[in-house]
């Protein structure tokens, strides 16, 4: 909705009297500061303009001002419409505190604008000028948005270079496609970084994987800072991820591959510990250390007598049917 001006004078928005240009163009340094007792936040904007390279900090900065104002309806909304000649004492208070807050936004983003952008929007009121400034400035959110995800997707990290340098790069990744909208939830962003790990920490990312960790990117990184840390001094890669999985779910069992000649044990050799066992490591359902839960001899017992009730409770359930 373009505001006209007339020789200077005040225009009417739906019987509302709006500020005529010259209120606009040259708005006092006191109306865009916030009172005593509160924290100004209108410094943000004020420090760097809009220039139209900046669009995406600056559209960030106003949307945290506004937002702490409670006036951010304003640039969502569009201009509502005139309540009538007679209306109730509360559709008229809201139109005019959406008239004032409309005002006061359009007021604070003019005067955080380049003189060049000023001229282009001094006729419109807050929401339109965001609308306007979205369409011209939307291709440079898409082309951000491509850069990062591609730099996010390819980046590698080089064997033996430090691992806290590499997640915390890609941290910064993932946090700049959040700010553009488009945020990766925990578990594919740290999918993401896993895969992003050169070999030596193969045997980490496997356990990981296999006692399905929940853990967030900052819990993350400080579990792979420790296997690297372990990896230097010779220890096993393996231990690390096991003693942090403790409590966060259990094991998987991991499917045996077919067609490689080699006969699946039986017995009590199914119950030995396999090789890449730590001493230190713990089963997960008796608590002992030396094997995995998946050969626990007493899980196995556990197992084989619950088989066994449910073939009795099916066998009863069919004997009364057949009866």
């Amino acid at each position: 909705m373009a505001i006209a001006q007339q020789g200077g004078a005040a225009t009417r928005v739906g019987g509302y009297k709006l500020p005529c240009r010259a209120s606009f163009l040259h708005v006092e340094p006191f109306r865009f500061q916030m009172a005593n007792n509160t924290i100004s936040l209108r410094s943000l904007l004020e420090k760097e303009k809009l220039n139209g390279i900046n669009f995406l900090d600056w559209f960030r900065n106003l949307r945290i001002v506004l937002k702490k104002e409670q006036k951010e309806y304003v640039i969502e909304e569009a201009v509502p419409n005139d309540p009538g000649p007679n209306p109730s004492r509360a559709d008229k208070d809201k139109f005019k505190k959406h008239m004032d807050d409309m005002v006061d936004v359009g007021c604070l983003m003019l005067a955080t604008m380049t003189p060049e952008l000023q001229k282009q929007h001094e006729n419109m009121v807050a929401y339109e000028m965001i609308q306007n400034l979205k369409e011209i400035y939307e291709g440079q959110a898409r082309q951000e948005r491509y850069e990062t995800s591609k730099a996010l997707f390819q980046c590698k990290m080089s064997e033996g270079s430090p691992v806290g340098a590499h997640v915390i790069k890609m941290m910064g990744y993932i946090q700049t496609l959040e700010k553009l909208g488009f945020a990766l939830n925990d578990e594919l962003a740290v999918d993401v970084v896993l895969q992003s790990l050169p070999n030596s920490f193969n045997q980490s990312v496997l356990n990981f994987n296999m006692n399905e960790i929940n853990k967030t990117l900052p819990q993350l990184l400080g579990m792979l800072r420790t296997a690297e840390s372990n990896m230097k001094k010779g220890g096993s890669k393996s231990v690390l991820m096991v003693r942090e999985a403790k409590g966060k779910g259990k094991g998987k069992k991991v499917a045996k591959s077919k067609g490689n000649g080699k006969t699946k044990p039986k017995g009590k050799e199914a119950l030995k510990p396999k090789g890449g066992v730590s001493k230190d490591g713990k089963c997960f359902h008796c608590g002992k250390t030396g094997h995995w839960k998946r050969n626990c001899p007493i899980y196995l017992e556990d197992v084989k007598k619950d088989k066994a009730v449910r073939a009795s409770v099916s066998g009863t359930a069919l004997e009364k049917e057949s009866s």
